[in-house]
Order: C-alpha cells, then sequence, then structure tokens
C-alpha cells in the first residue's frame, strides 16, 4: 500500500469517527434534553430564555451534520458545522474552567461524567484539528469510495 492510500485511509477514518462522536452524543442529548438543558445553564453564559432553544438546536445539529459526514453526503459542509460547533463548544469549556466552575462538560450527558477542564479543552481541540481536516480535504475522502 502507497503513502497516499495510507493517508486517505486515515483521513477517511478521522471522518468515521467525528461522524460517529457527533452522532452519538447529539442522539443521547437529544434522548436527555432536561439533563442537556441544566448543563447548558450550568455554564451561567446564555440568558435563561436561550437555554431551552440551544439544548434542541445543537444536538439536533450534532445528529444531522454527523449522520451526513457518516454517509459522506456534504463533507465539507457538514465538517464545517461541526467545528464551528467545537468552537462554540471549547469557548464554554474554557470559559467555566477559567471561572473555576467545577461543572459536568454537558458533552455527553450520561454516557460519562466529564468535567469541565483543561483535559477537555485538549480534547476538544484534538477534535477541532480533526474536523478541520475532514473540511480541508473531503476530496481524499471521497477519493477511497473509488477504489
Amino acid at each position: 500500500m502507497n503513502k497516499n492510500k495510507i493517508i486517505d485511509y486515515a483521513i477517511a477514518l478521522t471522518r468515521i469517527y467525528l461522524a460517529l462522536f457527533f452522532l452519538i452524543s447529539g442522539l443521547n442529548k437529544i434522548n436527555h434534553l432536561n439533563e442537556f438543558a441544566q448543563s447548558i445553564e450550568n455554564y451561567r453564559i446564555l440568558p435563561i430564555g436561550f437555554v431551552n432553544i440551544f439544548a434542541i438546536i445543537f444536538p439536533w445539529l450534532e445528529v444531522i451534520s454527523g449522520g451526513l459526514l457518516l454517509i459522506g453526503v456534504f463533507i465539507k459542509e457538514n465538517s464545517s458545522i461541526i467545528l464551528g460547533l467545537l468552537v462554540i463548544f471549547t469557548l464554554a469549556v474554557a470559559s467555566a474552567y477559567f471561572r473555576g466552575i467545577n461543572i459536568n462538560c454537558g458533552c455527553s450527558t450520561t454516557l460519562v461524567d466529564q468535567k469541565v477542564g483543561l483535559l477537555k479543552i485538549i480534547e476538544n481541540i484534538a477534535l477541532l484539528i480533526v474536523a478541520f481536516i475532514n473540511f480541508k480535504l473531503p476530496d481524499q475522502i471521497l477519493r477511497l469510495l473509488k477504489i
């Protein structure tokens, strides 16, 4: 297997990982909307009137963009949506961390208790890099379909 094929497969695997991550996370939030809304409120960033709106919109954006990314539809566009979500999530986590708010990040509501902190910020930055790769190189992912 040549070097380009290995790179193509690696990029495809990052797309699958990112897509599943957001698809599963979004579905979990949809199934636990009250807990997710409480997680958003705990950040103390949004006015209370916006908490439920964001709690409804964000998970559906995650599910739709993750699902479409998984099946390879509009890779660049869905990667950009995920990039935007990750920027918002990372800024919220960093804000809570630097303000000393010790809360669950709300990333997956019930699967794992994940506190805001430096490790979560680093994890989000890694996901941002993966999303950026998928945004910049969608053609390399599609090339695998021609094998």
